[in-house]
């Protein structure tokens, strides 16, 4: 694929090095400190061997699950503190860039986090009753953590997990449903440092069994050369059409997000080629960056690979991660739609071309190229439906990608390509792996003290009030359209969905998802709302902050290589993603969507699904402001009513939608017809 470049120079490969490197200038979570001499030789091979350690115990056995735990912890956190400037930039001292005292507190957690199984054995006869040793060791391991945690992704969800502490050890002094019977300090290091339900509980298990696999075989399959394929691809389908660039960002980005699950690596790979594209054909610069950012924002939820937060969903739900990738297909076609549609349109709008024919791939020699690169997610993919572990499948993909990219003579991997990949695997589990050690702080509070309940009593509480002063209003409406249980999940859904966005704001979207599957979870399923369907639904949710202003990390990745305002860039990117945030909705009263659940039905399912696609795009459509011609708001505004119907599970809703839709759809031929007889008259 040949894409121009900002300078001029034609941009037609990836460049794994560059994309690196703009990450680091885009994701604070990978801004490290400049080492020197041993102390970076040393980081390096810490990194790579943490790398070789999960994949080698992913392939012939997970050492004693609170082994793999602890030395998974010991080394993330030690590391952190070696690659991430803290204050102790003001202690004199330095050894190859890392001051004495960073040094020290690496040692510190390290030793923290291998003293539980240590003492494993032992801990039968103390949990409940913590000995001076554990208390210390634990009170260490807790702030140690939340140092970690601040260094690596800010202040915020360290300040909350505070505040979480806070609340179990002086719950007792709250009035209402919040009040608990209060903790000590010695109770609060026994339940989350010495059980299972803390710092090594469900986050840290799943981000060193499951996480750091996938995360690793993403890495290493896009330096074997499957990222640049599917962007090859996606020139191909898509390049020749009006808007080509912009549509090949949206392809290429699907696919490209089925094996990164993270929004900014996405944002960054494919967008260093496919934004300078768009701009060169006539997409204003904030809208080629928001092009971008929303289509890469669709990697967290798009199978095979989606990101951190969907395999702690597995292991919170107890159900097989192909369970979950079914479940995520249709939702996450919904979201590329959206964005696809809007894209046309602003095509169509502006009169935009495609590529030109030069500048696309040939099929026969893309595919003759290419095709070696698809078979480690070919064999990743068979490894999962056959019923094999998730770790299993990632360590026989990581195994394939090597032996193909060896193998391979025209993208040949070497071995500085497979350390670097190694290293930056590693590199990207550091601040997961931090906030899985800080959020297992907070889910330990919730199961201390009982908020999780105690939340969702307040949530649905509040939205049967609201539906109770609704009550006139929707005795109004004909038919019973509305009825009070309706409106109460209505809110209660839109409550959660607030929260998740505000929160979002600050805080990754594995660490928000964790939180709000503990305390916000229950309120939903409490209204009947299936357990996968009401996890999904926080999940999506909380990866739409992503594109969320004022902190929109994607969005402000794109813009930075698009050159334009990082907050207008922001907001088009929430626009461009709204189908996203109508979707869960859908699967929310018609779980049907999601295909796995009981009770599915092909004829429920393929009208709940196309009345959804449907809505999505009338939505599209009246965000664009064009169809066959212009459409003026008040035009616009049906178009919106009706999305709004047609996602909702019912038949007559969808009739009642699509009678909006086809007076306007009508016109605004009509007018486009007029328009070229006008030109010539005139």
């Amino acid at each position: 694929m040949t894409i121009p470049a900002e300078g001029g120079a034609p941009a037609r490969r990836l460049d794994p090095e560059r994309a690196a490197e703009l990450e680091r200038t885009y994701d604070s979570e990978l801004r490290f400190r400049t080492l020197a001499g041993p102390a970076k030789w040393f980081v390096s091979a810490a990194l790579v061997a943490l790398s070789v350690f999960h994949y080698y115990t992913a392939g012939f056995g997970i050492v004693t699950e609170h082994w793999h735990k602890s030395i998974h912890l010991a080394a993330v956190l030690g590391i952190i503190f070696l690659v991430f400037p803290g204050p102790s930039r003001a202690f004199a001292g330095r050894l190859g860039g890392v001051p004495l005292v960073d040094w020290g507190l690496a040692a510190a957690v390290a030793a923290a986090a291998l003293y539980l199984p240590v003492v494993f054995d032992d801990l039968t006869f103390r949990i409940g009753a913590p000995n001076a040793a554990d208390v210390a060791m634990g009170s260490l391991m807790v702030v140690l953590t939340l140092e970690a945690a601040r260094r690596a992704m800010g202040p915020v969800l360290p300040g909350i997990v505070v505040v979480f502490i806070l609340y179990a050890l002086f719950g007792d002094r709250i009035d209402g449903v919040l009040s608990h019977p209060g903790n000590d300090w010695e109770g609060l290091i026994n339940h989350v440092y010495l059980t299972q339900e803390g710092i090594f509980g469900i986050p840290a298990k799943v981000v060193s069994t499951f996480v750091f696999h996938f995360v690793l075989f993403g890495v290493i399959a896009t330096r074997m050369g499957l990222g640049q394929f599917f962007i090859d691809l996606a020139a191909i389908v898509a390049g020749r059409y009006p808007g080509g660039p912009a549509k090949v960002a949206v392809v290429s980005s699907a696919l490209f997000g089925s094996i990164s699950g993270s929004s900014i690596a996405n944002t960054v790979t494919t967008g260093s080629l496919t934004i300078p594209a768009m701009k060169k054909i006539g997409y204003r610069p904030h809208f080629a960056g928001a092009v971008e950012a929303a289509a890469s924002a669709g990697g967290q939820i798009t199978p095979p690979i989606m990101g951190a937060a969907a395999f702690v969903m597995i292991e919170f739900l107890e159900i097989p991660l192909t369970t979950l990738l079914v479940a995520a297909a249709v939702p996450a076609l919904m979201h590329f739609l959206g964005v696809f549609v809007q894209v046309h349109f602003e095509a169509k709008r502006l009169g935009l071309r495609g590529m030109e024919p030069e500048d696309v791939p040939r099929l026969g020699p893309t595919v003759a190229r290419g095709w070696p690169t698809v078979i480690p997610l070919v064999i990743l993919v068979w490894t999962i439906v056959a019923g094999y572990t998730p770790y299993l499948a990632a360590f026989h993909g990581i195994t394939a990608c090597i032996v193909v990219g060896f193998l391979n003579p025209r993208n040949r991997l070497t071995l500085r390509d497979l350390w670097h990949g190694f290293e930056t695997g590693a590199r990207y589990a550091l601040a997961v792996g931090a906030a899985a050690a800080a959020v297992g702080i907070v889910v330990g509070v919730i199961t201390l003290t009982g908020a999780g309940f105690r939340v969702g009593f307040i949530v649905t509480q509040a939205a049967q009030r609201l539906a109770e002063h609704l009550a006139p209003l929707m005795a109004l409406l004909p038919g019973g359209l509305l009825t009070p249980q309706g409106v109460t999940l209505f809110l209660t859904l839109l409550f959660v969905a607030l929260v998740c966005v505000a929160m979002g704001a600050g805080i990754p979207t594995t660490a928000l998802y964790i939180v709000l599957a503990a305390m916000a979870a229950p309120a939903v399923t409490g209204l009947g709302v299936p357990p996968l369907a009401a996890h999904l639904f926080i999940l999506y949710y909380g990866i739409l902050a992503d594109l969320t202003p004022p902190v929109c990390v994607a969005a402000y990745a794109a813009a930075g290589i698009a050159g334009s305002n990082p907050f207008r860039t922001g907001l088009t990117a929430f626009r461009l993603g709204l189908g996203k945030a109508l979707v869960p909705f859908v699967f929310a009263y018609a779980p049907v969507m999601l295909i796995v659940l009981p009770g599915f039905g092909l004829g429920e399912f393929l009208l709940v699904t196309l009345s959804c696609a449907a809505g999505v795009a009338a939505l599209g459509i009246a965000m664009t402001g064009f169809l066959f011609a212009p459409l003026s708001w008040p035009a616009r505004l049906p178009l919106i009513a009706a999305s709004l119907l047609m996602i909702s599970p019912s038949l007559h809703a969808t009739l009642a939608g699509l009678a909006l839709v086809a007076p306007v759809a009508l016109l605004n031929w009509i007018a486009a017809r007029r328009r070229p007889a006008q030109a010539l008259s005139g």
